[in-house]
């Protein structure tokens, strides 16, 4: 993929964390070119902020044959303590993930990147982004290299690169919101006496504290005050962490020979719209939440599996560009939600005044007793319970998550959507004739003929139709029309 191509290539991500790097496994995978462009060195940095894997996160990565590896990797916690003495029981789950999945984002890094390289996805490190146009054919796009600058053109380019993306804002997209907390500690830290559980959290004297390890010695703490503000380069000390954690948790675990420390303020924020022409957003660059809930790497590799194959179908000529607008019209709202909840949730943790404080109780009581207020919240934290628009009329089935059920012949759902496929279940033999649609049979009785789109969520389901139904419906969604 290089400027000599008169229409430029397939696509080019710009950034390589946790969502580009899906997204260019995802897309390489399907036959894409792609190329990403990350700014940083060779080498995946361990100062990472995010911790936790939710059940929706794990089925999507299961797809694509990586969720075990990471389960032997991190700690599964089958309950999850959220701000504001919050607390989920996942045990439940409809999933066959019932659990928070507690692991440093360097280790999912380390498998997407390897999973995007073994499928063909072509990775420039020292490359940054300085500029970006889309004249209605292609997008050009600027970088400054480690031996100069380049210009590369590709059909279409997503913006990965974070909060403060050079993709969005070459876009002219605003990015509207504010700061939810304005001077937060980072420090990575050895405890002489760690906590016994897997997750530690809370908050008390208007200070708030987590700690999590990393598997190999080391803590990270995250942490704030609610009424004091700090320049973010202003240096910080052990000392002024370990404070932090004594007042929100009630002693420092004996902490010591810190290997960073750093500050950083977290926003509440989200961009209109995740198209514009041929250029995308996802991740960090459409959304950012605050940590409540561990839910901004998930979202952002819910944006990737919900891109991925619908560039896919577009970039072959499967599909038109508008299958592209679906991807604002459902992620959209799902970003929405999540900046919602999170910021619900670190307001709760934060409350000090009588009133608040009540109602933090209540909320707490109505999640704990009252099982459909239960099942609402676990299902938004964890990314099962959202659900996608279907047309009018269509199958209750439609735009909902299908779980991984379990298929003739031993085989189950995320077996065989991997590959980047779509899976047709019927309950009557069926012919493919399209190395895109794998098909299977219920391992029971069903007459329900569904039909899965490569992340998981159905794309068309009837009660006992017909053959021709069935091809119709194969037809309009792998052949050449937006879902």
């Amino acid at each position: 993929m290089d400027g000599a191509r008169e229409d430029g290539g397939g696509v080019i991500v710009v950034g390589g964390g946790p969502t580009g790097l899906l997204l260019a496994g995802d897309l390489a995978t399907a036959g894409v070119d792609v190329v990403v462009l990350e700014k940083r060195p060779p080498g995946i940095s361990n100062l990472s902020r995010a911790f936790v894997l939710h059940a929706r996160t794990l089925e999507q990565l299961d797809a694509r044959g990586l969720a075990d590896e990471l389960e032997a990797t991190g700690r599964p916690l089958d309950r999850m303590r959220l701000f504001g003495g919050l607390s989920l029981d996942l045990s439940a789950l409809p999933s066959r993930f019932p659990h928070v999945l507690v692991i440093p984002q360097y280790e999912v890094e380390r498998v997407l990147r390897r999973y995007a390289v073994e499928a063909g996805a072509e990775f420039r490190h020292g490359h940054q982004v300085t500029g970006l146009a889309d004249d209605g054919h292609g997008v050009d796009v600027a970088v400054r290299t480690p031996s100069g600058t380049d210009a590369l053109r590709a059909r279409y380019a997503v913006g990965a690169d974070g909060m403060r993306s050079t993709v969005r804002q070459a876009m002219g997209l605003p990015f509207p919101g504010r700061s939810v907390i304005r001077s937060m500690l980072l420090a990575d830290v050895r405890l002489d006496d760690p906590p016994p559980s897997l997750l530690t959290v809370n908050a008390a004297g208007g200070a708030f504290a987590f700690l999590a390890p990393f598997g190999d010695g080391y803590h990270r703490v995250i942490g704030w005050y609610r009424d004091r503000d700090v320049p973010e380069d202003e240096p910080v000390g052990l000392e002024e962490v370990r404070e932090l954690v004594r007042r929100a948790l009630g002693r420092d675990f004996g902490m010591r020979d810190a290997r960073w420390m750093s500050r950083f303020h977290s926003d509440e924020r989200q961009a209109p719209a995740y198209r514009a022409g041929r250029v995308l957003l996802a991740g960090d660059a459409a959304h950012v939440h605050s940590p409540a809930g561990g839910q901004g790497l998930n979202t952002g590799l819910q944006d990737a599996a919900n891109l991925g194959w619908k560039l896919a179908q577009v970039l072959h000529g499967h599909a038109g560009p508008e299958l592209l607008d679906t991807y604002h019209r459902e992620r959209h709202p799902v970003g929405r939600a999540v900046l919602r909840s999170s910021g619900a949730m670190v307001r709760a943790a934060m409350a000090h005044r009588p009133w608040s404080r009540a109602l933090r109780a209540g909320g707490a009581l109505l999640v704990g007793r009252v099982g459909p207020v239960r099942r609402r919240a676990a299902g938004q934290v964890t990314g099962i319970g959202y659900r996608y628009p279907a047309p009018r009329g269509a199958h209750p089935l439609t735009g909902r998550r299908i779980p991984d059920v379990a298929l003739a012949g031993g085989g189950r759902l995320h077996e065989a959507l991997r590959g980047g496929r779509f899976v047709l279940i019927t309950p009557a033999p069926y012919e493919a004739g399209d190395d895109r649609l794998a098909v299977a049979r219920w391992a029971g009785e069903r007459r329900t003929a569904l039909l899965v789109r490569p992340d998981g969520y159905a794309a068309w389901a009837a009660e006992s139709p017909e053959p021709a139904g069935i091809r119709a419906a194969v037809r309009a969604h792998l052949g050449g029309r937006s879902l």
